[in-house]
């Protein structure tokens, strides 16, 4: 078949080691690789990638800055300044300012949401055993409509699997 290669990708110990102690495994560092994060490594002669301890240090600080709640365009965008010549720490704070911002606004959207739960609770106790369509808690529920967006990485419902009788 012309057109066609085959590639052969094989995990070794080296990609392991680059990501220990960071609780990277090897997908996600060829991953950074891929988008630009992380420099494609050497290779040896038989194709396996080899990290320097730049490299390592690298993958620390995009651990780090993971955990502080930057995405990986916003980390790329302060690797790019920093390799340009630039101190990044001021578009950091202003990183930080913004997700504060948008913690404050979960926090007050939070607390809303929940007081309207309290209310609706307090309302349900009255009418749980009024008829209905199909619940009649619901169906006269006229609370607030609340950003679906903004709250849906903090309120899950819990899943239960229901058996069939």
């Amino acid at each position: 078949m012309t057109g066609w290669t085959k590639t052969r990708i094989t995990i070794t110990t080296e990609d392991r080691r680059a990501g220990s102690g960071l609780g990277l495994n090897p997908k996600t560092i060829r991953y950074y690789e891929e988008i630009g994060l992380l420099p494609e490594p050497k290779r040896t002669s038989s194709g396996y990638r080899v990290y320097t301890a730049a490299d390592q240090e690298r993958l620390r600080f995009i651990a780090k800055a993971k955990a502080m709640g930057l995405t990986l365009e916003e980390i790329a965008e302060i690797l790019r300044l920093r390799e340009g010549g630039e101190q990044p720490c001021r578009h950091v704070v202003e990183l930080l300012d913004n997700k504060v911002a948008q913690v404050d606004r979960y926090v007050r959207a939070l607390s809303d949401f929940r007081q309207e739960l309290v209310g609706l609770r307090e309302e349900a106790a009255e009418s749980a055993t009024t008829e209905a369509h199909y619940c009649r808690i619901i169906e006269r529920h006229e609370g607030a409509h609340h950003d679906e967006h903004l709250l849906s990485g903090f309120i899950q419902a819990p899943h239960k699997k229901h058996r069939s009788s």
